[in-house]
């Protein structure tokens, strides 16, 4: 409501604020309930004070503070006290409220929230530290003793735990909207709790009959629970309220206790701190507790979301009562409805013969060793459906290091092996399209080359005899011109496909390009070579004159090298190919072996 005013205006504002809410409690206070040494049992300045500081911008709080010194030497001095006396309790709220501010600041990170446990522990002991301080300042410019300085503490530390937290609330309620936007039944309900409230501690405190201060305990936790921490803080004032005005006037069990003045306000103010440290934590607690419950459940939304999105379900084995709990999802995914009844032995037979063997063993295996395990296998549904599932476990230890239960996930895999199937297929497909060539079927010049390399490697390396031939079809450029392309294709798989059926299962033949062919002849000493490639060259002339073949005649010419410790393919190749063109000069449809 400040944001708009200027530094000058706002300081202002606030010093103006806080001079008339301290100087209309102040003078409350001392017209009301008193205790010992004309000190109010509670006092609600301070609070007052503290809530003001909390709320002001930091730029506004010295002028809250002269506010505040100007209102308390005023509603001393008409209290009766003179100015030197009023001017040194001034000095002493006025330190109790810097101190509070200051140690609230360097504890909390943020804002004071009164929602988080831990800061309203902070809260607490920077109020309490902040009474100390005042009471010893006090004390020591007026000269009171142990029992002025007590009572000055238990005052002033009062005001600010009792006043403090419901000010701020409510303040901040208001500016975030949270006042006007509530709804007509939840505002009919706080209005109704705190009512009763008040009306239980009037009751109380009016008779001194029966000693009922229990009673306000009740509406105080009541508050607690249904309305948070505003309800606490809020309910606890009310209580400190009636309390302090009705004991102030000699009403209410603790005014009638046989002691002393000093001693009933003293009971007072351990009867309202009680309920202060009980409710406020306990309404922090709560709120906790609902937001913890709230995340919980959010989160259980988003693990069933996303177990579903996966296909994933959790499962958990007691090996104590030897049971097994399925999430819904695991259910779904063995398709069944969830909650139907399952055992162990039953989640057992739901796998593929074989596979629930495999599975108890590996269960049994991880508790003996209390390791994880991953476990591959299928499982069958009641409609005999086929899945294939993946499972993760992991052995849940008890304190003395014994395993109490296993933990698993399993996940519907099948569409992801189904697709891993189509993908090796497909990969298989491409990387035999890759080679081989289309015409003859045959291998291709690349894939030749490179089962070539590896042949010989292994005769480097294991000492094992290779040859290579090479050959290509006599006069084939005298083909194509005479019959034609289509004709020459025919030539070019008529004689692949003799070559390939000529060789011995561990030689292979590729096409080299053109009507070229190369032939790896594997563990093939020259004479074996030698025959291998002239049984080729038989086969491929036999074809010629045949009555199921209709094409031109076709032969074939030959070089054949053996291995002889040559560093690469290119050398090897060079000899077989050295001697096909020696077997093409020597009239061709021959076989000449590199020299």
């Amino acid at each position: 409501m400040t944001r708009s005013m200027s530094p000058k205006v706002e300081t202002l504002f606030w010093s103006l604020l806080t001079a008339l809410g301290y100087f209309l409690l102040a003078s409350l206070s001392l017209a009301a309930t008193k205790g010992a040494d004309n000190i109010a049992a509670v006092w609600p300045p301070s609070g007052y004070l503290l809530a003001m500081l909390l709320l002001a911008p930091a730029g506004a709080r010295i002028g809250a503070l002269v506010g505040m010194a100007g209102a308390s030497v005023s509603a001393n001095m008409l209290g009766g006290a003179p100015l030197s006396l009023s001017a040194a309790f001034t000095l002493a709220n006025a330190v109790e409220g810097s101190v509070a501010l200051w140690m609230i600041n360097r504890r909390e990170r943020g804002i004071l929230s009164f929602m988080v446990p831990r800061s309203v522990g902070n809260f607490c002991i920077a109020a309490l530290t902040a009474s100390c301080a005042s009471a010893g300042i006090a004390t020591l410019l007026t000269g009171g003793g142990f029992d002025f300085f007590r009572s000055w503490l238990t005052t002033v530390g009062l005001g600010m735990l009792i006043v403090t937290p419901p000010i701020v609330m409510l303040a901040r309620l208001a500016g975030a909207g949270a006042l006007g936007n509530s709804n007509r039944a939840g505002t009919v309900e706080a209005t109704a709790i705190l009512t009763a409230a008040a009306a239980i501690t009037t009751v109380c405190f009016s008779q001194a009959e029966f000693p009922v201060t229990f009673l306000p305990c009740v509406a105080v936790v009541a508050a607690s629970y249904r309305l948070g921490p505003f309800g606490a803080a809020a309910s606890v004032l009310i209580v400190t309220i009636v309390a302090s005005w009705m004991t102030g006037h000699g009403l209410g069990p603790i005014a009638n206790m046989d002691a002393a003045p000093t001693t009933i306000v003293l009971f007072l103010q351990f009867y309202l701190l009680t309920l202060l440290f009980t409710a406020l934590p306990l309404a922090a607690l709560l709120v906790v507790r609902q937001r913890l419950a709230k995340r919980l459940e959010q989160s259980n939304r988003w693990l069933l979301q996303a177990e579903a999105a996966a296909l994933v379900g959790h499962w958990r084995v007691d090996l104590v009562r030897w049971t097994i709990q399925w999430s819904d999802q695991a259910y779904r995914i063995h398709g069944l409805e969830p909650d139907t009844p399952m055992t162990v032995q039953g989640s057992l037979d739901r796998y593929m013969p074989g596979d629930g063997d495999r599975m108890r063993a590996t269960l049994e295996k991880a508790v003996a060793d209390g390791t994880s395990f991953a476990f591959h296998g299928q499982i069958i549904r009641p409609d005999d459906e086929v899945r294939d599932i993946v499972s993760h476990g992991s052995i849940e230890m008890s304190r003395g290091g014994k395993p109490v239960g296993i933990f698993g996930t399993i996940q519907d895999v099948t569409e992801t092996v189904e697709n891993a199937r189509m993908l090796e297929a497909a990969r298989s497909d491409a990387e035999a399209a890759a080679n081989t060539d289309a015409l003859t079927g045959l291998p291709n010049r690349r894939h030749t080359l490179a089962f070539l390399e590896s042949a010989l490697v292994g005769a480097r390396e294991n000492g094992a005899p290779l040859a290579v031939a090479i050959f290509d079809i006599d006069h084939f450029k005298r083909i194509n011109d005479i019959h034609g392309h289509g004709v020459g294709d025919a030539v070019i798989r008529r004689v692949a496909q003799r070559a390939k059926a000529s060789l011995r299962e561990e030689d292979m033949v590729g096409r080299y390009g053109g009507e070229e062919f190369v032939c790896v002849l594997q563990r093939s000493s020259a004479q074996a070579a030698e025959l291998v490639a002239e049984r080729v060259r038989q086969a491929v002339e036999a074809l010629n004159g045949r009555a199921d073949d209709d094409g031109p005649p076709a032969t074939v010419s030959i070089g054949v090298a053996v291995y002889a410790g040559e560093t690469g393919v290119e050398e090897l190749l060079q000899r077989a190919d050295d001697a096909l063109y020696t077997a093409k000069r020597e009239g061709r449809n021959r076989l000449r072996m590199a020299a």
